[in-house]
């Protein structure tokens, strides 16, 4: 039955980029709404003023006490499931629904069915192209979740879509237990933001929600089982496929890669004899293997929406990735200097690092809880050598002393912004013509960095000025 939002009193934990939209949504659906946000600094202070001019109650620096009434919560997707918040208000009774879950009760009977994309790693680049892809077949669509369009603007908007290519996290799905997509995919599973979900297993349970009721085709990466296994797991439609992709040559019900080309045994009449060539290899740009799969798995979704053979190979052509994945920043000396700032975990940068041959390093940040052993064993043999950074630097330099004691190493005992410059002079001086110095850090950024972007961009200046 549809939640009836007129006169309730409804709480949005955290303001932000999904909590205010939802607070100004649900205040103009009737409900009333009190927002409460942990914190209180100046950019809190000013969303806080934006809402409080509609009627909107906000009660800054304190997100852990329920507000009395309390019928429903949305929250921000980032918000731990052991908040005290929460655990009051399982005591009481009152559901939780995140962005996502708001965004799904609040679609029309004709709004566009969803195509969902998770995973540990790619996820924004997947739906990207898909979205190229969906365009390029000419139909109406978006890239949304957590990139590009807002999902509760792109479900209660006036522009009409055919399809929606949607985004989502861990932590987005974890608070959308209504959530039924046309088909989606989960690109891979690796340990990360485990210090949220808890487990390994939950991180995992949560992926595997996104495959919930699917109608057309569950899509999983024949590599990596565990996303196999959740499709196993899930509870479908009658007759939704479990659809593969892979480096290698397709089975049927698979994409894949034969010969350079990538070629479709899932969506074909008389799969077990028949493929159909969908896109060259170097239509996909960057043509990483971890991209590769990537590109597979966006065809793939978008052939379980119908989509032609020809818009696939298309709207791979015209995707140009965002920056910090792979970028090629500028070649000095003979080295190649490459910007994936984007890789915040082992599994991206296991992928990053598994492109080029003689690797000079630059790694560190925040680990999340992470461990490197099992990333820089298998990446040793690649390594000329490695510059570490950042707060928890130190857990990288303990792996190479243990898997890599041959491979020089500097550890840049700062954490300013400035301490860029100094990494991309260093890994100059241990560069010879022909490698790459690749900043793929395998952790987060907030230690020295606002985000990815801001050391990407540290990344690239100080390599300008090398070639200045």
């Amino acid at each position: 039955m549809p939640f009836e939002f007129q006169g309730k009193h409804v709480t949005v934990a955290g303001l932000g980029v999904s909590g205010v939209p939802a607070a100004k949504v649900l205040h103009g659906l009737g409900a009333r709404v009190t927002v409460v946000n942990d914190g209180a600094d100046e950019r809190a202070r000013a969303q806080a003023a934006q809402l409080e001019a509609l009627g909107i109650t906000v009660r800054l620096g304190d997100g852990d006490t329920l507000p009395d009434g309390t019928e429903l919560i949305v929250t921000a997707p980032g918000w731990k499931p052991t908040k005290p918040l929460f655990t009051a208000a399982g005591q009481a009774g009152v559901p939780v629904w995140g962005d996502v879950e708001l965004a799904w009760r609040l679609r029309r009977p004709d709004s566009a069915p969803w195509l969902a994309v998770t995973g540990t790693n790619g996820k924004t680049t997947t739906v990207q192209m898909l979205a190229s892809i969906l365009k390029a077949a000419g139909l109406r669509t978006a890239a949304v979740g957590n990139i590009g369009v807002s999902l509760l603007d792109a479900v209660t908007g006036d522009e009409q879509y055919d399809v929606l290519a949607v985004e989502l996290s861990s932590y987005q799905l974890h608070w959308a237990p209504s959530l039924r997509a046309h088909s989606a995919a989960v690109l891979n599973l690796a340990p990360d933001h485990l210090d949220w979900h808890g487990s390994m297993e939950a991180y995992a349970a949560d992926k595997g929600r996104v495959y919930e009721g699917n109608r057309v085709a569950c899509v999983y990466n024949v590599a990596d089982k565990a996303t196999e296994d959740l499709v196993r797991e899930a509870d479908v439609e009658e007759g939704c496929r479990a659809i593969g992709f892979t480096l290698g040559s397709p089975a049927p019900s698979q994409l894949g890669v034969v010969d350079g080309i990538l070629v479709d045994r899932a969506f074909v009449e008389d799969r077990h004899k028949n493929a159909q060539e969908l896109a060259e290899v170097s239509d996909v740009n960057p043509p990483a293997p971890h991209n590769i799969a990537n590109a597979l798995a966006a065809a793939a979704l978008a052939r379980a929406f119908g989509v032609p053979a020809a818009a696939v190979r298309d709207g791979l052509r015209a995707f140009t990735p965002d920056a910090h994945r792979i970028a090629h920043v500028a070649d000095v000396d003979g080295v190649a200097y490459v910007d994936d700032s984007k890789a915040t975990n082992t599994h991206a940068t296991e992928a990053s690092l598994a492109v080029y041959e003689s690797i000079v390093w630059i790694a560190g940040g925040l680990a999340k809880g992470a461990t490197f052993d099992e990333l820089v064993a298998g990446a040793a043999k690649r390594l000329r050598g490695a510059v570490l950074i950042g707060a928890d630097r130190a857990l990288i330099r303990e792996a190479l002393a243990r898997h890599a004691p041959e491979v020089p190493v500097v550890d840049l005992d700062r954490t300013d912004t400035g301490a860029m410059l100094q990494a991309v002079q260093e890994a100059r001086r241990l560069a010879r013509p022909g490698d790459t110095v690749l900043l793929a850090p395998a952790c987060a950024s907030m230690d020295m960095f606002t985000n990815y972007n801001k050391r990407g961009d540290a990344f690239a200046q100080a390599v300008r000025e090398l070639g200045a």
